[in-house]
């Protein structure tokens, strides 16, 4: 009798304990934050040892994407989209500055205080990520 309320009361314990735990997901300040929320969970992040072995994947549009690899950006060279964290936490991507080749060009890229966040897809936004 003294064994069957202790399981009952392990699997009590289990099951609140498994209930009060949520995991959830910043929350965007437009009226489309369910559907960014549900974009923000396709996101996929390559490991470090599957760029090392293999390079950065691929998208359907042909560009790279994936995190900044420091040291190894040297032989890996580096994605056209890299991993960043903008507003309210949310990680996405965002597009590599390639190269400048205009005064002009150099001022419009300066004065830029933010820009989309995308999937790895690259045209999906989910967020915003902030030049400070």
């Amino acid at each position: 009798m003294m064994k069957n309320l202790l399981v009952l009361a392990v699997i009590t314990l289990l099951l609140l304990v498994g209930c009060s735990q949520q995991e959830t997901l910043p929350k965007a300040e437009d009226n489309d934050s369910s559907e960014i929320e549900k974009d923000a969970l396709e996101l996929v992040i390559p490991s470090r040892e599957s760029i090392l072995k293999d390079g950065y994947p691929v998208n359907e549009n042909g560009q790279t994407y994936g995190p900044n690899m420091g040291n190894d950006t040297i032989t890996l060279g580096e994605p056209d989209l890299l991993l960043a964290e903008g507003e309210n936490g949310v990680i996405g991507y965002i597009y590599q500055i390639k190269s400048i080749s205009s005064p002009n060009e150099l001022a419009a890229i300066s004065s830029q205080k933010s820009t989309p966040l995308y999937l790895q897809d690259g045209k999906t936004i989910i967020g915003t990520f902030n030049f400070h």
